[in-house]
């Protein structure tokens, strides 16, 4: 065993066990929301697409066969930036690729503001995604890094919560902005986050836990020092003594990439990589053609195909903040696996309506995503925690590379069935990936609430 990679475990423990002791106070609040913040907007970039391409169609004059393209460029981009943030996060730390993560996308959506032409939209979203898929995944594990066992489910997905509040967010402000001002406008908004690159230099310390795992053991102890003065008040409140951890470094022969494919990570690889998938085809398959189908389909103007899509966030965020008060107690498993198939229910009776009414569409399909967005939020949460810390954030970013495929595949699915099988069609579609992904949360998937995380992934 390498005694260097057993140093690092050992004092990654001993920080880990400092981190137990932190009553949850102010200073986890303010990088939730500092982080959120950039999530949020990271939610809002993603989903601008789906709510300008029903203007689009009327000024620029492509053909609906571009549609599902212009829609899956991005997370193209997404995939290529999740994997390779994951890989530079192990190396250079995860708040400072996070910053990278932020500008990017930032940048770019100026960028995008200012595309002249279809070709330009489609290549200016391709790079936007390669900042979008970094952030995510970056920040929850940092978010991950920083908590305790106890309650870090409920910690993190009041975190989370702002994904689906961006959603709604873009929804709602799309129904305003697009008819008044224009589709530009919905990406100079998305610019804003640019901002908060100062506040995650100013305020954010590095994740202790990533610095124990690379050997810098001073700057593992001053980041730790400055997040425990933060908690106490600089002393003004005294913390309780650091626990005794019974945990012991593992045996680690070949620390790297290839880790995820070895051992106990090999399964929870592919499972992971799975219930991203299941997730994002039926939540991006929605979400991202919804408000074209009613347009197309159901004959609804604009401004109502907009309208229409808003109960779908609205539920999400309801959703969200269900979740985040029950999680801990009922476990992620049981959760994942309820939500997966309850979600299954309401698309497979549109499926049975034949695609029914746009009312019926519009309120089915929120039943269906107030279940199924709570699996692709609370995933964030379950991912980081499979994996230790020296491959946390690639592990995330590998199992997220899956959600980003997924979100090209999702919306380019759709696009095949819907001149073939109809609405009804789709909604046998994403009701069957639905299912799936309740199946094998079932069979596979592993609990990890109440744990520290050096004990679920030693």
């Amino acid at each position: 065993m390498d005694t260097t990679v057993s140093a690092n475990v050992r004092d990654e423990l001993h920080i880990a066990a400092r981190i137990e002791r932190l009553p949850y106070s102010p200073w986890h609040v303010r990088m939730r929301i500092i982080l959120g913040v950039a999530t949020f907007f990271d939610a809002f970039d993603a989903l601008t697409i789906a709510y300008i391409v029903p203007s689009l169609l009327g000024e620029w004059h492509f053909s609906p066969a571009q549609i599902g393209p212009l829609f899956s460029i991005g997370y193209a981009g997404q995939a290529i930036g999740a994997l390779a943030f994951g890989w530079l996060a192990e190396r250079f730390g995860r708040v400072r690729m996070a910053m990278f993560t932020v500008l990017i996308f930032a940048i770019m959506s100026v960028v995008c503001a200012n595309a002249q032409n279809y070709d330009q939209l489609f290549w200016a979203r391709f790079v936007q995604g390669i900042g979008l898929g970094g952030e995510v995944p970056l920040a929850a594990a940092y978010i991950n890094e920083i908590a305790k066992a106890k309650g870090r489910g409920r910690f993190f997905l009041y975190y989370e919560a702002v994904f689906p509040a961006g959603l709604l967010a873009v929804a709602l402000l799309a129904a305003w902005v697009v008819p008044t001002f224009g589709w530009r406008w919905m990406f100079y908004i998305g610019a804003v986050p640019a901002l908060i690159v100062i506040a995650m230099r100013q305020w954010c310390p590095e994740s202790p836990r990533w610095l124990a795992s690379r050997g810098r053991r001073a700057d593992a102890e001053a980041s730790m020092a400055e997040i425990e003065a933060a908690v106490s008040g600089n002393g003004a409140r005294p913390l309780p003594p650091v626990p005794d951890l019974p945990l012991q470094p593992p045996p680690i022969d070949r620390p790297g990439i290839g880790e995820l494919f070895r051992g106990m990570y090999l399964q929870r690889t592919i499972v992971v990589s799975l219930l991203w998938i299941c997730a994002y085809m039926v939540t991006y398959g929605l979400i991202v053609w919804l408000p074209t189908i009613y347009r197309t389909v159901y004959g609804l103007s604009v401004q109502d195909s907009i309208n229409y899509s808003l109960l779908q966030q609205i539920m999400s965020m309801i959703a969200f903040l269900i979740a985040a008060s029950v999680i801990d107690a009922t476990g992620r498993k049981k959760m994942f696996a309820f939500c997966f198939i309850v979600g299954a229910l309401p698309l497979f009776v549109l499926w049975y309506l034949k695609g029914g009414t746009a009312d019926s569409v519009r309120y089915l399909a929120a039943a269906s995503m107030l279940f199924v967005s709570i699996c692709s939020g609370a995933l964030y949460l379950y991912v980081p925690e499979l994996y230790p810390t020296r491959i946390r954030a690639l592990g995330t970013a590998w199992s997220t590379f899956w959600l980003r495929m997924a979100s090209i595949a999702g919306p380019l699915i759709v696009g095949w069935i819907l001149p073939v099988g109809g609405t009804a069609g789709v909604f046998l579609f994403v009701g069957l990936v639905s299912l799936v992904g309740g199946v094998v949360c079932l069979l596979f998937a592993e609990e990890t609430s109440g744990k520290v995380l050096e004990e679920i992934s030693p």
